[in-house]
């Protein structure tokens, strides 16, 4: 549905509005609400000493009510309720919330009918944060205005009130944030790639893939949907879709979309003309995987309109981005990768292929009930030494047992990986952390995993 942003905007005046979660997205959400006038409730299972304290102050200066500590008692009294992604959508106060008729909805729903621009959102499996950090540089090249915002540690809400007709969100936008939109219909959507993760909360692949669907479920013929034509499930997705169908490949040929030309990447546009970007090695960034984060990216940007020497130039000069395969230096000859963002088993996969062999792999942590069997018969011939940490640990092991690897070392925390990890690899060798698990067992994200990871790192090169 179109929405009227300043009319809806008027509407929170007043209205009773439950935020649950506060997370970055649920604070940011509380503030823009409170901000507009509505009748703001802050609920949490954490208590009020458990919070940020500076939004703890702020809920005490500005009088915000609060359920903590716990799920509310009643939560039928409220016109709205606003979800963090990070909470389950069907828990039973939820429910019966819904039964009750309170519309439920996400915090990216609230961020786009609040939110004056245009939405780009790109989504996908892995490959996400790197897709959607390149998308906003080459905006950046381009001159034109522009937010990198939501699964990418920006909440999509807190830009609501400074957003302009004519500025571009480029948003990441995760499974568990686009399950509890409505009417998120960005200009341009993206979808990189699909394979088994966060089953934990899906359940089934079918109930994840349905989740990243909608990204692009409300938008119309006039609006574009990228996508990876080599993975068959995204193509499924594009079957549904309304919106012009622009693919990228890194393996074919295309009439209209983004792909490898005698290793140059082009951008082919809907009269057939062929525009090209790069050099497939003048990227900065490493492996298959990041060609097709660059054809994406490539994509994204020449149909929103962006000249295709300045997406060029931009693709060129790309460092990559914080724990994806960030190379964090060398001791005695031995390199040392950071790719913390590796929070799921295709996402160790395509590390593993991109450093090729050599490799001593540190994984493990919450292992969101995937299945490692994929990761155990890829260790032959490739890693030295898989060394494991965190709560799953032990199902690793066992998956690359069962595929013949026995070459498996555990222990008790991430420093001593990297300590086992040095004092096993030769000169040549790479030192990689690709957990292939979430970090949730033992830090508060993949971000502190990843640092603390470096940090051990420097501390070996001082």
């Amino acid at each position: 549905m179109a929405v009227d942003i300043e009319a809806y905007r008027n509407q929170m005046k007043g209205r009773k509005i439950m935020v649950v979660g506060m997370g970055r997205s649920g604070m940011a959400a509380v503030k823009e609400l409170h901000a507009l006038g509505a009748v703001v409730t802050a609920q949490d299972i954490h208590t009020l000493e458990e919070l940020d304290p500076r939004f703890a102050k702020y809920m005490e200066r500005e009088q915000i009510d609060a359920v903590l500590g716990g799920n509310p008692e009643d939560p039928t009294g409220y016109d709205m309720i606003v979800l963090s992604p990070g909470v389950a959508p069907n828990l039973p106060f939820l429910e019966a919330a819904r039964s009750a008729g309170v519309e439920v909805i996400g915090e990216l729903e609230m961020a786009y009918r609040l939110t004056h621009g245009k939405f780009v959102a790109i989504t996908g499996t892995n490959g996400k944060t790197t897709t959607t950090t390149l998308v906003g540089k080459i905006f950046e090249a381009a001159g034109r205005k522009k937010e990198v915002i939501g699964n990418i540690g920006v909440a999509a809400i807190s830009k609501a009130s400074d957003s302009t007709d004519d500025e571009w969100l480029i948003t990441e936008a995760s499974s568990f944030q686009l399950e509890t939109t409505v009417t998120f219909a960005p200009v341009i959507a993206a979808i990189l790639n699909l394979t088994p993760d966060h089953l934990n909360r899906h359940k089934t692949m079918a109930a994840y893939a349905e989740a990243k669907q909608m990204v692009t479920a409300n938008q119309t013929e006039e609006d574009y949907f990228v996508f990876n034509l080599d993975d068959r499930a995204c193509d499924m997705i594009a079957m549904k879709t309304r919106a012009k169908k622009i693919p990228f490949s890194r393996e074919q040929e295309l009439t209209v979309g983004a792909y490898l030309k005698d290793d140059c990447l082009v951008v082919k546009d809907e009269e057939g003309i062929v525009h090209p970007i790069c050099k497939k090695d003048e990227l900065l960034i490493i492996g298959d995987h990041n060609v097709e984060n660059a054809l994406a990216a490539a994509a994204i940007a020449y149909f929103a309109g962006i000249d295709p020497e300045t997406i060029g130039k931009a693709v060129k000069a790309f460092p990559g981005v914080e724990h994806r395969i960030e190379y964090c230096g060398a001791v005695d000859g031995v390199s040392y990768y950071n790719d913390s963002k590796g929070t799921n088993v295709d996402a160790a996969l395509t590390a593993l292929r991109a450093l090729k062999d050599h490799i001593l792999l540190i994984a493990g942590g919450d292992g969101k009930a995937q299945d490692f069997a994929d990761l155990g018969k890829a260790l032959p011939g490739r890693v030295k030494e898989l060394i494991l940490f965190g709560r799953d640990a032990k199902e690793i092991g066992k998956a690359a047992e069962a595929a013949g690897f026995t070459a498996i070392t555990y222990e008790k925390d991430l420093h001593g990986c990297v300590l086992a990890a040095a004092a096993k690899a030769e000169a040549g060798d790479k030192v990689l952390l690709s957990p292939a698990c979430a970090s949730w067992d033992m830090y508060d994200n993949y971000e502190q995993r990843g640092d603390h990871f470096k940090s051990c790192v420097q501390q070996m090169l001082r």
